[in-house]
């Protein structure tokens, strides 16, 4: 099991190294690049706007149900729902749904290319078949953290409907909360992260699509490996930035 675990890590290399050899025209690859960003991102506005909003709510009310003793502020409601939304539940939590998503559609794309031999028919006529495939996602990824950006805007704003229309704080304290010890670079640590999960998200599905091997049946259990390691990847990831940039 670790010996194939080494090879697949060398053979995933391999291909972000193969994914800039031998360019597609721009002419075609520009089209490419589009189509995956209405694809991969913004199909994905709805299900994560859905999901922030709601995550946002439920935050700001354990915290109020929490935070009920009367000597505690109320506006440490509103801090805790920012801190929770903009340092974890959108960069991390968002993208290990996503890669439910976005890599389920990557790998079963892929994946069904190489069972119907159109991989092969592309390498025929001298594509580099990892550029044409994977450069257009890797690409589209780069917009990725623009998602995040709208899921911690929406989260909060779910988190002040919840808390005012709920009765737990006034929106005036929920706003106090969200500038209280406000640090900038949080922000910048957020987004950090997504840049890097978005190249995860982008990359690690490819691999699972483009080096499966068998039939119709493969593609889905390629699409399930791809969804555990993509979600594995993105935690050990955030792990070692949090230690990185916040330690």
């Amino acid at each position: 099991m670790i010996s194939r675990m080494l090879t697949n890590i060398g053979k995933y290399f391999i291909m972000l190294a193969e994914i800039f050899r031998r360019p597609t025209k721009w002419r075609i690859m520009k089209s490419l690049i589009f189509k995956e960003i209405d694809e991969l991102i913004v199909g994905s506005l709805g299900i994560v706007a859905f999901l922030s909003f709601f995550i946002g709510a439920v935050v700001t009310i354990q915290t109020a149900l929490n935070l009920n003793n009367p000597i505690i502020p109320k506006y440490l409601i509103g801090f805790t729902a920012r801190q929770s939304i903009i340092l974890e539940f959108s960069p991390t939590f968002v993208s290990i749904i996503m890669a439910g998503r976005m890599g389920s559609y990557i790998t079963s794309s892929i994946g069904t290319m190489r069972v119907t031999e159109q991989i092969d028919a592309l390498e025929v006529m001298g594509i580099n078949s990892i550029n044409y495939l994977v450069f257009p996602k890797l690409m589209a990824s780069l917009t990725y953290p623009f998602l995040i950006a709208i899921s911690m805007f929406v989260g909060v704003l779910g988190g002040y409907v919840a808390g005012s229309l709920g009765g737990y704080l006034a929106p005036e304290e929920f706003i106090k909360g969200l500038q209280d010890d406000f640090n900038p670079f949080h922000i910048t640590y957020a987004f950090i992260k997504t840049f890097v999960f978005g190249l995860v998200l982008a990359t690690v599905p490819s691999f699972y699509g483009y080096y499966m091997e068998g039939g119709a049946l493969e593609v889905g259990k390629a699409a399930t490996k791809a969804f555990v390691w993509t979600s594995i990847t993105i935690i050990i990831c955030n792990y070692l930035l949090t230690q990185l940039l916040l330690a």
